[in-house]
C-alpha cells in the first residue's frame, strides 16, 4: 500500500521508478492527482463545459492506468499533457463528424470568404493528422518532440531527463519530424486526393 503522504515528497521520477517495480496503480494516482488542476485547465480550454471536462479528466485516467505499462515514459507531466490534449481533439472530431470544422463565434463577424474558410478547414484537419500521427511514433521519438515543442526543453534537458545520449536525442527529434510529415501527408492525399495541399 502507498504512503500517500510520504508519496508527495517523491519527484515525478522517482515514484514512476517505483510503480515500475511493483506494479502499484495507486503510484500513477498520486501523479495524476498531482496534474488534475492542469488536465483539467486543458480540458476546458478544448471542451469548454465543466461536466464534459470533469467527464474528459476521468477518461484520461482510464486511459493513462490501461496504457501505462505500454509506453516508456520519462517526463510524466509532459505525456500526460499530450494524452489528455489527443483525448480532447478526438472528442471534439466525434461531435463535429468527418472534419466537418465549424466557424468560431469571432470567424463568423468576420465573414471570412470561402478561400479563407477552406484555409482554415485545411489547418484544423492538419491538427488533427497531427495529433493521430504523433500517436504512430515510436515512444523515444515522441517524448523527445513533446519535450523539445511542448516542454520547451533544450536538447541537453532532454538527454538528462530521459537518460538518452545528445546525439540519440537530436537523432530522435530529427527522425520523428520527417516521419510526422510523411505520415501527416500521406493521410491528407487519402482525405483531399484532387486538392493540392
Amino acid at each position: 500500500m502507498v504512503n500517500r503522504l510520504q508519496a508527495a515528497s517523491l519527484n515525478d521520477e522517482e515514484i514512476l521508478r517505483r510503480f515500475r517495480l511493483d506494479q502499484d496503480k495507486d503510484w500513477i494516482g498520486i501523479l495524476f492527482i498531482r496534474y488534475s488542476h492542469l488536465l483539467f485547465g486543458v480540458c476546458m480550454k478544448y471542451l469548454k463545459n465543466p461536466e464534459d471536462a470533469k467527464d474528459g479528466l476521468q477518461q484520461v485516467f482510464l486511459k493513462v492506468i490501461s496504457e501505462m505499462n505500454r509506453h516508456q515514459v520519462h517526463c510524466f507531466k509532459a505525456w500526460i499533457y499530450q494524452v489528455t490534449r489527443n483525448y480532447c481533439l478526438m472528442q471534439i472530431r466525434q461531435e463535429a463528424g468527418h472534419w466537418k470544422i465549424p466557424i468560431r463565434e469571432d470567424q463568423a463577424l468576420e465573414d471570412p470568404g470561402e478561400q479563407s474558410r477552406e484555409h482554415h478547414r485545411i489547418r484544423e484537419m492538419k491538427l488533427g493528422f497531427l495529433e493521430i500521427a504523433m500517436e504512430q511514433l515510436p515512444d523515444a521519438q515522441r517524448e523527445c518532440l513533446n519535450l523539445f515543442y511542448l516542454e520547451k526543453k533544450s536538447y541537453q534537458e532532454i538527454a538528462d531527463c530521459t537518460g538518452q545520449s545528445l546525439m540519440q536525442v537530436k537523432s530522435h527529434i530529427q527522425n520523428g519530424k520527417r516521419k510526422l510529415k510523411l505520415l501527416v501527408d500521406r493521410m491528407m492525399d487519402e482525405e483531399c486526393p484532387n486538392k493540392s495541399i
